[in-house]
Parts: structure tokens; sequence; C-alpha cells
């Protein structure tokens, strides 16, 4: 496997040439005085220095090893406690964690690169950190302010780590049916009883003490979803003083044996009779649980693009050593036996797919996190509204259409080293293994895909979706006639997403499996035409630049290669969403 590089140039070329944050953060008080384009690049340099020193040369001993469970204990692979303890004293866990208890107090837009760098270095090891980072957005956003100085600091500075308990055997997407119950108690705390699968990092070895937030139901609330409460249930109760104390019944039961994550520790946790303590109001838990949520969701869809881009690196680097056949057009390296594979077309094409994607995604990732720090920041009641709206439409988008594609662009790259892309040593089939988790966990990319169609374009009457599709025609109406080759193909693409929408409003009046039939093609017709938005504001950016430096002329080729190999894939998508529904219900269930 080639090492790891930080992709720092390219988030440089993002971040301040083709959408100049530094702009944006000037603007949002939160945040002009907290972070500048120099402080920016700071950090991005020295994140990439960790993962890619640090955490990339775990990556594949740690796979082959994974974690142990022993009697309730879990131990991680060797050099992760090391590594965790060097990444969590650079401050790395708490990067967009708030000042006041110790953060970094960084924008998401610069947290979202830095997830992509520990992501692509190692994938099980960045979810011990991000589900830390996200546990504490809904302490700091929603408990009390005892809760917030007694657990936020440690967990900022990553000596005591967080984990999110949702799911249950019998209720995965539904957490309505949850039976996790929480008994008050005189002291103000509650015992939260329950067993809660698929946790990651409920157990481990990297921290003193584990925080984890679990959702219950109190004895008297409503049915359903809007009866859910959530709690913070940690491993060590803590003291006055902020000492540990005694060990809390909530123990892990076991690990799960997976396809891919080796080394992140998939927990079945049992919660008997454990101190609690209720996170926001009664009943409300759901609320607290998805101010998390958006910024996981982007955040999957980030270690989808995460594991592209290694293993984009990875292939790059092979296909120019590999010497196989020669040229179709003659010898290319006339001195050796064969050509390097990257002179043939088709390992060209995959070779661009995967370059056009990761790229494509870098910008959409970054484009969505603006909107998260605009909705989080400004003090302009439109302004962040129209960020919250934009964060609503596109947060399914980033999860579902990056993870989707990250496995599209793993496989390229396990097919670009042949035989050897099927071998462990060579580290392709780990990333498409541990890409895969991404389209199924923090909401499995049917749901997505349904969150998009039925909450989102249906639910708003397409009002989230005027606010995204004007802004992509104001761009198209400002852009010069050099720009041309660009703006047109993109005007088309989005007549005919527009087109789309407006027909799935309409058959969706009559009939409500036309949201479900529509959902997934949808959603990937609406991610291409978002991606073509991406690729032609990059290009308007490098064709401004050509003739200074080789990147930009790389630039502005992989965008024609865009226009011109994959967003006619929209075509396809549009017409099986136009097939409608009726086909997927000339079976019975006996018929299949």
């Amino acid at each position: 496997m080639a090492d790891y590089k930080a992709p720092l140039r390219d988030m440089r070329f993002v971040l301040n040439e083709v959408f100049e944050v530094s702009k944006l953060w000037a603007a949002l008080p939160g945040l002009a005085d907290a972070v500048d384009e120099d402080t920016a690049l700071a950090v991005l340099e020295e994140a990439g220095k960790v993962t890619s020193k640090t955490i990339a040369p775990l990556s594949r001993a740690a796979d082959e090893e994974g974690c142990h469970w022993d009697n309730g204990n879990v131990r991680t692979p060797a050099g992760f406690i090391d590594a965790y303890r060097t990444y969590a004293e650079g401050g790395w866990v708490g990067v967009g964690g708030d000042p006041v208890y110790g953060g970094m107090g960084m924008p998401k837009v610069i947290s979202a690169q830095v997830e992509e760098m520990v992501n692509s270095s190692s994938l099980a090891f960045g979810l011990y950190p991000m589900l830390t980072a996200g546990a504490c957005l809904s302490i700091n956003a929603h408990a009390s302010e005892a809760l917030k100085e007694k657990y936020l600091p440690n967990m900022y500075a990553g000596v005591w780590a967080g984990s999110m308990c949702l799911t249950e055997p019998h209720a995965g997407t539904d957490l309505g049916i949850i039976r996790t119950r929480a008994e008050p108690q005189a002291d103000g705390s509650y015992k939260v009883s329950g067993t809660k699968i698929f946790i990651t990092g409920g157990e481990h070895d990297l921290t003193e003490n584990i925080i984890h937030l679990v959702l219950a139901k109190l004895p008297d609330a409503p049915a359903g979803p809007k009866g859910i409460s959530l709690f913070l249930v940690p491993k060590f109760l803590v003291n006055a003083d902020g000492s540990l104390g005694e060990r809390n019944p909530a123990t892990c039961g076991s690990i799960e044996h997976k396809m891919g994550i080796q080394a992140s520790a998939t927990c079945v946790m049992n919660f008997d009779d454990a101190v609690g303590y209720i996170v926001g109001e009664p009943n409300k838990g759901l609320a607290a649980m998805f101010t998390m949520m958006n910024y996981e969701r982007l955040g999957v869809g980030i270690q989808g693009l995460a594991s592209a881009e290694r293993s984009y690196q990875n292939a790059i680097e092979y296909a120019r050593d590999r010497l196989q056949s020669r040229s179709p057009t003659g010898p290319q390296a006339k001195d050796k036996v064969a050509d390097p594979i990257i002179v043939h077309p088709d390992v060209r094409r995959m070779l661009l797919t995967m370059k056009a994607l990761n790229e494509g995604g870098r910008a959409f990732s970054t484009y969505v996190a603006m909107q998260l720090d605009t909705a989080k920041y400004s003090e302009d009641a439109t302004t962040r509204k129209r960020g919250e709206d934009l964060v609503a439409l596109l947060t399914p988008v980033a999860k579902a259409f990056l993870t989707d594609l990250g496995l599209e662009t793993a496989v390229h790259g396990q097919q670009i080293f042949g035989g050897h892309g099927y071998i462990r040593e060579w580290g392709q089939e780990q990333l498409v293994r541990d890409v895969r988790i991404t389209q199924i966990y923090e909401g499995t990319n049917g749901i997505q895909a349904l969150d998009l169609m039925g909450r989102k374009i249906v639910g708003s009457g397409g009002a989230f979706y005027k606010l995204f599709a004007d802004e992509i025609r104001h761009f198209t109406a400002s852009a010069g006639s050099e720009l041309a080759e660009f703006v047109k193909p993109l005007n088309a693409a989005l007549d005919d997403l527009d087109s789309l929408t407006a027909w799935v409003l309409d058959r969706a009046k009559g009939n409500p499996n036309e949201i479900g039939a529509a959902s997934v093609e949808y959603l990937h017709a609406f991610g291409y035409v978002a991606y073509a938005y991406m690729w032609a504001l990059m290009a308007r950016t490098a064709q401004a630049k050509q003739g200074e430096e080789d990147f930009y002329a790389s630039k502005l080729g992989t965008a024609r290669f865009y226009f011109a190999r994959l967003l006619p894939r929209l075509q396809s998508l549009c017409a099986s969403v136009k097939a409608g529904s009726e086909s997927l219900y000339l079976l019975d269930a006996e018929q299949f």
C-alpha cells in the first residue's frame, strides 16, 4: 500500500480559491476572531502530519489483528493507545469543540478536512474520536451547565471518550419502539436499563472513561418517537472533584465479528440499572440526538470520500509503476519490456472516475460544511434559516452519495491492481471492506434517500430544492462565455432535475409508494447535478489560472472528464425514476 499523503493542495484549492472561506469566517461573529486563512492552513498541515506519520502506518496491521474482547473488556490493536494519545494531545479530538470547555473552536469546514485525513489514514481508528466529537455536540447543545462543565473538558482533551447508544436488537431505524428504560431517582439521577447493539467504541482501552449517550424511555413516556429521552451514562461515575469513582453497570457483553473496520470495537452494551443523567428535556431525546446527526452524517459521507482518496493514491502509484502490455498507439516506454498500465484507456477511465468523484466529493462536503457553519454562527435570521434549510436538504445527499461513490471508487482502485487487489497485503481489499459500512450505519443509504425524497423534497413542497436550484441558476446566469462548455450541460442537467422533482411531487399526491420507489435513484440524480455544480465552480477558478501551475490544467481536464463521462449517468437515473412504482408491486411476497 502506498504511503498516505494528505491532499493539502486540493484542500487549499477548495477552501481558499473556490469558496474563499476566509470571507465567510470574517462575516460570522463567532468565527471572525477564531480562525483565518493562515490559522486554518497551519491546522491542516499539522493534521496531515499526525495522520500520515502516526496513524496511517498502523492501518494494515490493525486490520489483521482486530479488537480483542475478554470478560467485558476490549483491547484495541497494537499501537492504537500510543497513536490515540498523540492524536488527543494535539487537540484533534476537540478540533471543532467549544473553546469555553477546552475545544479548539474550529469551524466545521476545517474539522471536515481533518476528518477526511484521519479516516483516510485509518477508518477504524477515526471512529473513536468521531463518536466522541458527536457525543460532545449533543452534550454542549442540550445538557445542563453542570454536566457540560463536568464532562466536556476531558472529552475534548481525549482523556475520556464518548459513544452514542441508539440501536436495539429489534429497533434500528424505528427508534420509536426502543425498550431501554430510565427510572427517575430521588437525587435527580436515573437508573438506565436495556441492551444496545452496534455501539461503535462502546468499550475500549484508549481512554480512562467512556461517556455513553443512551436513548431510553421514561416510565410515563408517550408512545413512539415523541417518548424518547437522552441520558448521559458514564462508564465510571465521576466524583464531585472530577476524579473517577465506582464502575457503572454499563458493560460490553460482546463485540461483533464483521466484514471490515476490524480495529473498531462494535459492541453489544448492557445497561443494568446504570446511573445516568438526563440531557435536555424529558421526551425530547431525538431532538438532542439529531443535533449530532447532521454533523455525523456529513462525517460518514466524508469517511466514504476518505476511503476513496486512499484507494486513488494507492491505484495511481501502482498504475504508474506496473508494466503490462503496450499502449494501443504503440510502445511508450521503449526501454522497458512493457508500458505502465496508466497508458491503457480503461485504466485511465477508472483513475479519472476516481479523481473526478473524489475531488467533486471534497468540494461538495466542504460546501455542506460551510452551510453548517452559516446555520450555527450567522446572526442574520434570514441567512441562518437559509443555511439550516440547505443543511436539511443536502445532509442525506452528502451521507449517501459520498459513501455510494466511495464504494465505487474503492472497487475501481482494487480493479486497477488486478489480482493483487484481492490480496490482503496490498491493502486495497481492506478499503473495499471498510468503506462498505459507511453505506449502512448512521441511517442506511436507503433511509437517507427516503429522508431526502419524503421529508426534504415532498415534505417542503419543493421549497428546499428551490433554494439550491436557484443558487445554481444564479451561478450559470452570471458566468462568462468562457465557461460555456460547463454552464450549458449544467443548465441542461438542472432542467432534467427540475422536471424530475416536479414529476415526483405530482405523482406522490396520488400514490404514496412513489416516494420510496423514486428515492434512491432521485438522490443519485441530485448528487450528480450537485457535483456538476461543484465542478463548474472549480473549472471557473482553474480556467482563470491556466499557465500558473500544472495543478490547474489537471483540474480543468478532470472537470471536462466529469461532464463528458460521468454527468450523463443522470439520464438513466431519470428514466428509472419515471418508470414509477408499478413494476415493484407486480409480484406477491410468495413469488420472490
